[in-house]
This record gives structure tokens, sequence and C-alpha cells, in this order.
């Protein structure tokens, strides 16, 4: 089942089968898109694709790592998402995992994906006991660093992302912090 995991605001919810709606409704913003994707909205393809995937991410891991939708607590409006999951390219190390968020506009500048991160934060370092967490945005996308420094990472390195695509390229930049 996972882990029950909520902020002072928030209420996650890992994500289901049925939650292609929550991701076509976020994915057609083409503001929020900007940074992902090539700057276009996601196919209902792609949604179920990546739905797939989180699945798996979840029976591998138990439910510890995937992605979970986001709700406020006092309507239960979707949000958007939060990501935490081992590194693609080192499924098996636990010590190093990857932070990421996508939220609705309506959200941004509001200290959601602040307090989201944090709590990602202290859940990893305390609870499963990670030893590094990262975070990866394209080097135009000022706000996403600006939670990564607020949370207290540190800039790594800059570099092309074979995933992470914008409507401006794939130049990106990670942002790390280590359990104290």
């Amino acid at each position: 089942m996972g882990p029950k995991l909520e902020t002072t605001r928030f209420r996650l919810q890992l994500v289901g089968e049925k939650d292609h709606h929550f991701f076509l409704d976020l994915d057609s913003d083409l503001e929020v898109m900007k940074y992902l994707n090539g700057g276009r909205a996601s196919t209902v393809e792609e949604v179920e694709g990546a739905i797939e995937r989180i699945k798996l991410i979840f029976e591998r891991y138990q439910g510890k790592f995937g992605l979970w939708n986001v709700f406020t607590k006092e309507t239960g409006e979707f949000v958007g998402w939060i990501l935490f999951r081992p590194c693609k390219k080192d499924p098996d190390n636990l010590d190093f995992i990857e932070l990421g968020y996508r939220l609705k506009q309506k959200w941004w500048g509001k200290g959601v994906a602040t307090e989201l991160s944090l709590h990602m934060l202290d859940y990893g370092f305390n609870d499963l006991n990670v030893q590094d967490i990262f975070a990866d945005t394209l080097l135009n996308n000022i706000g996403s660093q600006g939670v990564m420094k607020k949370i207290g990472m540190k800039f790594v390195k800059e570099f092309d992302h074979d995933e992470i695509i914008g409507d401006s390229g794939s130049r990106c930049v990670r942002y790390s912090i280590g359990k104290l």
C-alpha cells in the first residue's frame, strides 16, 4: 500500500490506474509543459505509459518510492504530483533518490513545491534512511531551481539531459542534498 504522506495543507495519494484524467488535465497546460515534453501536451498514450511505469516502481519498491498525486486537505482539489524514486540509471541504489514535482499553474508561487519537497526530504532521510536526494531541471527553469535552493539543495552540475526536453532544448542542472 505504501506510506501515508501528508503535509499541513496537502494529502498525497499513490497514483492509481484511474488517474489518467489528472495527468491529462495537468499536462494540457502548455505553460506547465514549457519545461517538459518538448513544450507540448502529453498524449493519452504517453499518460497511459507513464502510469504503467509508475505502477512498476510502486511494485518494485513496495510503495516506498514512486509518484503521488497531491490534493488539498481543505477541498480535495487536485494540485499536481510529486515524484520520489531511485535514479533511473542506478535503480538498485536506494541511497540516491530523485525528487521531482509538477503542479497546476494555479499553485505556482504559493510555497507548494517547497512544502511538498521538504516533506519528501524528511520522509527520505528519516523514514527510508536515504543518503542523497537530487533533482534535475532545465537550465532556464528558474522557478524550479529556486525551490531546490530553498530546500537546501546545492548545485552539482550542468549537463544535457536525455529525457528532460523543454521548448528551448535539453540543457539541465542538477541540485542535491545529502543526509546530515
